[in-house]
């Protein structure tokens, strides 16, 4: 169900009175600044409102895909973009408690970027509604900013500013469970079971991460130097330097974890092979103990004549080369560190 809610702002000042049928209204007064968020719009609604401010029909299209990627396009009369903000599933939900399941929740966030307007499109789906992206979030940054002065870049900033944050955020909930997996491979009685299942999903997790973090550094330049008819729009500068440095961080540090995680799956992989050498030597150390009896006792129960047959001597002779040499075995084989 198409769920609509907005903001506008008159002269720098917020007023009442949002109404989605009357956005090209609003729009045709010089100071009105005006922000939509329409949450799972359909199709009819979205095309009629694209008429009304001449979006681009492919964006509108591209807004509803399913499996939309990270992009930005820069028309003539507005800038299009499509992010995804990430947020990490509840611990105590069914879902993380599957090792197979994913911690990672993606949300898809479009934005058509007018001269006095920004139009956002989100997707969502019930099985995350609880966990929908935070749009109040984005209003909380933009009155922080004062952005009222600053015009339609402000209100990009905060939404940006919030899709990054959830980025940082989850790269470091993956960092927190790569640092996790570390500890547990040198644990002394070894890693518990389902180590390999769990290393296998951070790395799909982490595949999916950097397919949304990596193309940031792309959205976020276009924007940077996409310059919005605002009177004080060039002192947004420095912050969209900042946010073009946190996306850098974001991205270097997904990539780090990328190795990590790799080293991570093959040092788990040596591992396994290094205690499978350690049980063979220590079965064969005492294979090799065991062998020492069971010879001495086989010679001696042979069905012919031998000195000391069916004599204490004889019993007393075995038992003692028994007890020396399995003594002498197993100090030789200790010293090694065999067993």
């Amino acid at each position: 169900m198409t769920q609509v809610q907005g903001r506008i702002w008159r002269s720098g000042r917020p007023v009442d009175g949002f109404s989605f049928s009357a956005i090209s209204d609003c729009l045709a007064d010089e100071d009105v600044l005006l922000w939509a968020d329409i949450f799972e719009p359909d199709h009819q609604t979205l095309s009629e409102l694209a008429t009304e401010l001449g979006l681009n029909i492919w964006a509108v299209e591209d807004s509803l895909a399913p499996m939309e990627r990270t992009k930005t396009s820069v028309y003539h009369t507005h800038t299009f973009f499509t992010v995804y903000a990430v947020s990490t599933r509840d611990p105590g939900s069914t879902g993380a408690a599957d090792p197979s399941a994913s911690s990672l929740i993606r949300h898809r966030i479009s934005a058509f970027v007018l001269p006095r307007a920004l139009i956002t499109v989100r997707l969502g789906s019930a099985e995350h509604a609880a966990q929908e992206f935070d749009v109040d979030e984005v209003s909380r940054r933009f009155d922080e900013l004062g952005g009222q002065q600053y015009g339609v870049g402000a209100l990009v900033h905060g939404l940006l500013d919030v899709v990054v944050d959830g980025h940082f955020a989850a790269v470091q909930a993956l960092d927190d469970a790569v640092e996790s997996l570390e500890d547990e491979l040198f644990l002394e009685r070894g890693p518990r079971r389902g180590l390999q299942r769990r290393t296998f999903r951070l790395r799909k997790d982490l595949v999916h991460l950097r397919r949304v973090v990596l193309p940031m550094r792309e959205v976020v330049s276009t924007i940077q130097h996409r310059r919005f008819d605002a009177p004080n729009g060039s002192a947004l500068d420095p912050l969209y330097a900042d946010l073009y440095d946190h996306v850098l961080r974001a991205s270097e540090w997904t990539e780090s974890l990328r190795d990590l995680i790799t080293a991570v799956f093959e040092t788990n992989l040596s591992l396994q092979d290094a205690r499978l050498n350690v049980v063979m030597k220590k079965l064969t150390g005492w294979a090799a103990i065991i062998a020492v009896p069971t010879a001495i006792t086989g010679f001696y129960g042979q069905n012919v004549l031998y000195p000391g047959i069916n004599t204490a001597v004889g019993f007393v002779v075995s038992t003692v080369l028994i007890v020396v040499l399995v003594a002498v075995l197993y100090v030789m084989f200790k010293r090694r560190d065999w067993l």
